[in-house]
């Protein structure tokens, strides 16, 4: 046996082992000694290449708004009143726009502890060491009988703020005494009844590409009865649910499945309660927030389109073992799986079938879409890591497919 041969066997036998041992603890899973990536069958078809698209890039004529002045509007409401947009952000608060005299105006926090260190610089930049001191709101609804602001934060919980704002209360933290990790998106129905998304018992949202990578199957959709306190699980073992409406109707509700590309419906009434049956099969990218309309239509904003790594990748549970023991910050690892920088939004009817694709493909005015909510003929357009909202307006944009 040769020397070169030797030190071959020797050089692939330590790699194997460090990436086995992690024994510097350097990998972004060295807290994590329970990280069990599963088995992800990849679609049948490649759903990127099996879509309409849209050529003309009318996500082009968007018009952004408020570029720098914070990061990350998440999920985007309008009161009872029509005031508004509202959104949070990534320093913890809810804002409101108040005109072009008032601009942006600080409406709520969720963290009680709140102090200067969440304040963003000049230019705003987010600060996610700090997220659980300052909070993250991320899904935002008002209840249409009460003017109140409900608020999913990815690490305080359910929460509520009058309609006037100020420092919002927890309305559930917990269930069976275990406290929420990444509570991420809400909805509520004629009867007052709160449904909302648990996207992991395991990982908090500072850890969602572990998540992701991990197919992490921890993920719940939840109710809350304010008339009796309680709250239960609807559905379990779901691979991170995010954004999720009720019907126009109240028939049903819809939600994403985000790490599967596929939405749920969960039927709430009528012979099919209590049950659940896939909604979309298939999407071409990472569902995020979903936006209705008073049609009943739904809007789906794609935080990204899928890539054949991310696809494929996952019936090999072993390659993403080792990707997250090599001694990098999340940070570097995710940039082997960002695809290029594009915007797609797709609306569907109540029945599941597609009905429109707006599209920015080369990302230019706006990527990494997580929301999309249609107000006055207007399509309001949030990201979680974007400095800026964008408004697009839905006259420019007639054509069904």
């Amino acid at each position: 046996m040769g020397l070169n041969l030797i030190l071959s066997f020797v050089f692939v036998a330590f790699v194997a082992w460090y990436l086995a041992t992690d024994p510097l603890k350097l990998s972004i899973v060295s807290n994590f000694p329970d990280y069990d990536p599963h088995y992800l069958a990849p679609p049948p078809f490649n759903p990127v290449l099996n879509f309409s698209r849209d050529n003309r890039n009318k996500l082009q004529a968007t018009d952004v708004k408020s570029k720098g002045e914070f990061v990350g509007p998440e999920n985007i409401a309008f009161d009872p009143r029509g005031r508004g947009p509202y959104t949070g952000v990534s320093d913890g608060r809810i804002i409101r726009w108040d005109g072009p005299e008032l601009g942006w105006i600080t409406f709520a926090t969720t963290a009680t502890n709140r102090s200067e260190i969440c304040d963003y610089g000049n230019p705003a930049e987010e600060k996610p060491e700090y997220e659980q001191i300052c909070g993250r709101p991320l899904g935002l609804r008002f209840h249409k009988k009460t003017g109140e602001l409900y608020i999913a934060d990815s690490y305080l919980g359910l929460m509520k703020v009058g309609p006037e704002g100020g420092v919002a209360e927890p309305v559930v933290t917990e269930l069976d005494g275990v406290p929420f990790k990444l509570i991420n998106n809400l909805d509520i129905d004629e009867n007052d009844i709160i449904y909302f998304t648990d996207s992991s018992r395991k990982y908090t949202r500072r850890q969602v590409f572990i998540a992701m990578l991990e197919g992490d199957n921890t993920g719940r959709l939840l109710k809350h009865d304010p008339a009796t306190k309680k709250t239960s699980v609807l559905l379990d073992g779901l691979r991170f649910p995010n954004g999720v409406r009720v019907s126009q109707d109240g028939t049903f509700l819809v939600f994403a499945e985000t790490r599967m590309c596929r939405l749920w419906r969960y039927w709430l009434k009528g012979p099919k309660a209590g049950t659940s049956d896939i909604f979309v099969e298939y999407l071409p990218g990472v569902p995020d927030n979903l936006g209705r309309n008073e049609r009943g239509e739904f809007w789906v904003p794609l935080h990204s389109l899928r890539t054949n790594l991310e696809m494929y990748i996952g019936v090999l549970p072993w390659i993403r073992q080792a990707i997250v023991r090599l001694p990098l910050a999340q940070k570097q690892l995710f940039k082997l799986f960002l695809p290029k920088p594009h915007a797609v939004v797709l609306r569907y009817s109540s029945e599941g079938k597609l009905l429109e694709i707006l599209e920015d493909q080369t990302g230019q005015k706006v990527h990494s879409l997580c929301d999309a909510q249609e107000h006055d003929g207007k399509l309001y357009l949030g990201s979680v890591n974007a400095p800026q909202l964008g408004v697009y307006a839905l006259s420019s944009s007639t054509e069904e497919i």
